[in-house]
């Protein structure tokens, strides 16, 4: 992923007022060039000052498409679980998957409608598809023949097509 400012990020939010996207605090690291732009395919972090939002900002054919979404509160799981990131369908134990919902962008979301999906609960895909970041526990040991821009590309199908449904409201 090319490198991103300040600027760029807050102009790609589709689903909040831009009001709301001045307010939305930036990745920590951004402002330092600490962030990892070459293993990364698409941006995603909590908001610091809103720990029950998180935030993915998707390249795009024309663009950049950021998302605005809702994280789940933290629970806990006493059972030891086995769950799997939508987007790049690494395992994780329970824990490590949440589901995020996202309000639609336009009319449609003015009106409460939202769309969800099971991720990475780091938002961290892109270091598991390249594997620079292991699951804290493998439960399930699949083996792939993909090759490694195989797995990326199609991390970023399923990423892209559920922006996709939020853009389109």
């Amino acid at each position: 992923m090319r490198p991103l400012d300040e600027k760029d990020i807050r102009a790609s939010f589709v689903n909040c007022s831009k009001g709301e996207a001045s307010r939305i605090r930036m990745p920590p690291g951004l402002a330092e060039g600490g962030l990892p732009w070459g293993d990364l395919d698409f941006l995603g972090w909590t908001d610091p000052g809103a720990p029950l939002r998180a935030l993915l900002v998707v390249p795009s054919g024309d663009g950049l498409t950021g998302i605005v979404l809702r994280r789940p509160e933290a629970r806990r799981t006493t059972a030891v679980r086995s769950s799997m990131c939508r987007i790049c369908l690494t395992d994780h134990t329970s824990s490590g998957v949440a589901l995020f919902v996202a309000p639609l962008a336009g009319p449609a979301g003015r009106k409460g409608n939202t769309v969800g999906e099971y991720i990475c609960a780091d938002l961290a895909c892109s270091l598991y598809v390249r594997g620079k970041r292991q699951p804290k526990m493998r439960l399930v040991r699949r083996e792939e023949t993909l090759t490694l821009q195989e797995r990326i590309d199609r991390a970023m199908a399923n990423l892209t097509a559920f922006a996709d449904r939020v853009a389109l409201g």
